[in-house]
């Protein structure tokens, strides 16, 4: 930066052409545009970072589901649309709502899911066993009761609730197997799934784990009831994706000694 005795030593080197010059005015003018630049410059850099600071929560927000801290506790359970519960129509997605495993939850209500409109239905079968066993082994069955054919893939396995008098005693949890089957079915056929459970009680805490405790207590004997439910991709005659529909059926009994 030039001093005051190297400003005079340059205007005078000039010659007298120039005339007199107030060198303290010139500073003065010198001073005043160097502050107006770095305030300038330095709004032109809060505007940038205010303006990116804006966009990016702009973009969070956009990108997080508009769910409140009351509303979090729902999110696993099957939403409804029109009084009707999710799955009962062939355009409904599994993004829309909670996958077969989570339709049911540990020492809550059993869900009410609309008949497939397809036509899609599960059945379950399982015989008498031990209440003291670790796994309980049986059968569900997909059967197409519409009057198209239906084809697409589903779930490898279908998800297994257990309950008594309308009360989820234990579900399906933990890994899932990382498979499809595929759904190829005509009007009245069927399809046969091996399944299994677990006669035990699960509590509201084990659902928010990855899986569930090893130790939970043994049911006692007595009836109970079955469930299944399934995912199941439908597609059209070139391939393409009709929607998920979410597949179940009426409970059985099951008789554990």
């Amino acid at each position: 930066m030039s001093t005051e005795s190297d400003l005079k030593k340059m205007f005078s080197e000039t010659g007298p052409s120039l005339g007199p010059i107030d060198i303290s005015l010139v500073l003065r003018r010198s001073s005043r545009r160097r502050v107006a630049q770095r305030v300038a410059v330095g709004s032109a850099t809060t505007l940038a970072v205010a303006g990116i600071g804006v966009a990016g929560f702009t973009g969070i927000r956009g990108l997080t589901p508009s769910t409140t801290a009351g509303s979090a506790s729902s999110a696993n359970a099957p939403e409804t649309r029109g009084g009707s519960a999710l799955g009962s129509t062939p355009t409904d997605s599994g993004l829309t709502r909670a996958p077969a495993a989570k339709i049911n939850l540990c020492g809550g209500a059993l869900a009410e899911v609309a008949p497939n409109a397809a036509g899609l239905v599960l059945s379950t079968s399982f015989a008498t066993a031990d209440a003291s066993a670790d796994r309980i082994t049986g059968t569900v069955t997909l059967t197409n009761s519409g009057s198209e054919r239906i084809t697409g893939t589903s779930a490898a396995t279908p998800a297994i609730t257990l309950s008594k008098d309308g009360v989820v005693l234990w579900h399906s949890n933990g890994p899932m197997i990382a498979m499809a089957a595929v759904v190829d079915l005509a009007p009245g056929a069927s399809v046969t799934f091996q399944a299994s459970f677990r006669p035990v009680s699960c509590a509201t805490q084990d659902d928010s784990a990855d899986s569930f405790r090893s130790d939970l207590p043994h049911v006692a004997a007595g009836q109970y009831q079955v469930s299944a439910a399934l995912d199941v991709s439908r597609q059209n005659a070139d391939g393409s994706v009709l929607g998920t529909d979410l597949v179940t059926g009426p409970t059985s009994k099951v008789t554990l000694r």
